[in-house]
């Protein structure tokens, strides 16, 4: 089975990802992983931490001359900010955060405990294990786009749908907040800008689309093969989402049956592709049906809620004397909606591979593709 942990503190010397199950033979691409942390340090709204961090991968296992080894990648990023045992006490727990909930639950007086592990500073050990899933997935010609579609009621009006991949990346990379929308990103620029007067926080809609995903990853035979809750729950487990839809998502409720379900239409010409020549002229699943892949491309959105640490502090309670007070004040972003993005698309990648693993197993790298390929060659004889 492909998986992978995380260790390690916000400001602990390093965080670090272990990803067991990755196939032997492929080339690992290091600058490709280091690529994807340092879009997950940009974008318009970041607080001063990202000013400190330059976030860069260490290989410390399971790779020899730059090929995988199929023995478990340990990758290790430092922490500029090393100060875990010289930061103050929290004992205001931040709405929003876990902290408070965390002191319950192990018994701490010292929030700061909570805090140093359940911080976003967590997902950089996350992107570096979805950049090498992504990598993986590229070698069988499956891609991944993450991108912004709104931050703090700012709407786009361009999809990945309305460009191909190419231009699709290229957009987004211009864009200070990774929205594919010119113009739409400007606007969401101003309003972060509105936010940061106000000291407060904005939050937004990231999308993330896998194309070429062959039709088959996941299941439906038990309720936890069901790749659409999979990965639901990959988006859910990212700090500060709140809200995950698949496809039409919560629009499905709002329309009819026939509105609703993609008509399913055979195309000769089309037979030695993915599906056989089977497709759908919509795309209002998602991708994904009875927890399958349909061969469509696979559309998942995330509503991410505004970063709890404000600079006009909500209302909380001192730990100890159980009196009213300000929350504290951590350092923080305004907006880490462009950040999220990278993250989404990195734990989006790694569910699918871990599909795409599961499906087609092979400790190598070539064992896999002729699986793969056998596999097709079933499809395509429907």
């Amino acid at each position: 089975m492909l998986r992978y942990i995380t260790a390690g503190e916000s400001h602990g010397k390093c965080l670090i990802a272990v990803v067991e199950g990755f196939p032997a033979g492929m080339r690992l691409d290091v600058g490709a992983i280091n690529d994807d942390l340092r879009r997950r340090q940009g974008g318009v709204g970041r607080g001063p931490r990202m000013g400190i961090e330059k976030d860069e991968v260490e290989v410390l296992s399971g790779v020899r001359k730059g090929m995988t080894l199929g023995s478990p990648i340990c990758m290790k990023i430092e922490n500029k900010d090393f100060s875990i045992d010289k930061l103050p006490e929290l004992t205001r727990a931040r709405p929003g955060h876990a902290d408070l909930a965390g002191a319950m639950k192990y018994g701490f007086n010292d929030m700061r405990n909570v805090l140093e592990r359940a911080s976003a500073r967590e997902t950089a050990a996350r992107v570096a294990a979805g950049s090498l899933a992504r990598t993986l997935l590229s070698e069988f010609g499956i891609e991944v786009l993450g991108y912004v579609r709104g931050i703090g009621g700012v709407m786009d009006n361009v999809s990945s749908h309305d460009v191909n991949l190419k231009e699709a990346r290229g957009l987004r990379d211009a864009s200070g907040v990774y929205c594919l929308d010119k113009a739409a990103g400007d606007a969401m620029i101003k309003k972060i800008n509105e936010v940061v007067d106000a000291g407060d926080s904005v939050g937004g809609l990231i999308e993330v689309v896998v194309y070429g995903a062959p039709p088959g990853l996941g299941g439906y035979t038990q309720w936890d093969q069901r790749l659409d809750g999979r990965l639901a729950a990959a988006v859910m487990s990212v700090q500060a989402m709140k809200a995950v839809e698949i496809g039409l998502g919560f629009e499905v409720s709002e329309r009819l049956g026939s509105e609703v379900h993609d008509e399913i239409h055979y195309d000769k010409s089309l037979s030695e592709g993915l599906t056989g020549g089977f497709l759908r002229k919509t795309n209002n699943a998602g991708g994904l049906e009875g927890g399958v892949t349909n061969g469509e491309p696979v559309v998942i959105r995330a509503a991410m809620k505004p970063i709890p640490t404000l600079r006009k502090s909500l209302d909380s309670v001192e730990l100890a004397t159980k009196k009213d007070a300000p929350a504290a004040a951590e350092r923080s972003d305004v907006c880490a909606v462009p950040a999220a993005s990278v993250v989404v698309e990195a734990v989006v990648s790694f569910e699918i591979a871990r599909a795409f693993v599961e499906k087609f197993g092979g400790d190598s790298i070539q064992e896999t593709g002729r699986n793969l390929e056998g596999y097709l060659k079933q499809v395509r004889s429907l």
